[in-house]
């Protein structure tokens, strides 16, 4: 019984010191291999408020599909009628010297811009707080991770990991994620600017198994130096349905739904 005591007591030292070994690559590496089907759907009910309080909502539905390592997402504005018809789609490739294709179909200018891969980066995806890059996945390699330290948010035990950019043209310099470990998905960000300030922040909340993937509910970025701020709600979330792959397209980008 001493020695199976003994066991048992050196199995769990010898676990507790595997997972305080995780260096943050390998952190981040977990949160990007996160399962998440290979076909994705869900609606979304997207709402700007400035920094007077004012509001503006719109509606969208989405839709993403993997292919290997890669993926292919589109998204239509159904909601209101002044972006009603608005499409955004994009080619991510997940390769640090490629840069992911991006098309924003505007409607009222019946004209497909295709966003560069600077622009991307520092240019805020219509009218919200997040940058088209933000709009996508990173390679786990575009950054240097280092893992800050560990807490606890809500009462979910999270790794902090500190992601710094290995090239400049980044709308931030450094980004402090906490990690929830259970689960892998970051419920706080903070991207701060070249001065080293806090530029924006994001917190993820509502995380839930749907279908027996974690999904988050509902994010919030907020400019903390401008006070605004942009909500966003997912609805209907579906995953492992059949997407057809015509419609990650430009033609279907501009037809619509």
């Amino acid at each position: 019984m001493k020695k199976l005591t003994l066991l048992a007591g050196a199995m769990f030292a010898a676990s507790t010191i595997m997972a305080q070994a995780l260096t943050g690559r390998e952190i981040a590496e977990k949160v990007h291999n996160r399962p998440d089907g290979d076909t994705r759907y869900c609606e979304m009910s997207l709402t700007l408020v400035n920094k007077n309080g004012s509001k503006r909502v719109r509606e969208l539905k989405s839709f993403a599909k993997d292919y290997g390592k890669d993926r292919k997402t589109i998204m239509f504005f159904l909601y209101p009628g002044d972006v009603k018809g608005t499409g955004f789609l994009t080619w991510e490739y997940d390769q640090i010297d490629r840069d992911d294709d991006k098309w924003l179909y505007l409607p009222a200018m019946k004209k497909t811009r295709r966003i560069s891969g600077s622009s991307s980066k520092t240019d805020y995806f219509m009218g919200t707080d997040f940058t088209y890059d933000d709009m996508g996945h990173r390679n786990t390699d575009e950054d240097t991770h280092t893992l800050l330290r560990e807490e606890t948010i809500d009462g979910q035990a999270c790794w902090v990991l500190q992601s710094v950019p290995n090239t400049t043209g980044e709308i931030y310099t450094r980004r402090v994620s906490w990690i929830r470990k259970d689960c892998l998905v970051p419920v706080r960000v903070e991207y701060y600017d070249k001065l080293d300030k806090l530029h924006r922040l994001l917190v993820c909340t509502d995380v839930k198994q749907i279908d027996g993937f974690w999904t988050i509910g509902q994010m919030n970025m907020k400019n903390v130096q401008t006070n605004h701020e942009t909500n966003l709600v997912f609805k209907a979330y579906k995953y492992d349905q059949p997407v057809n792959d015509n419609i990650f397209t430009v033609n279907q980008l501009e037809k619509g739904l």
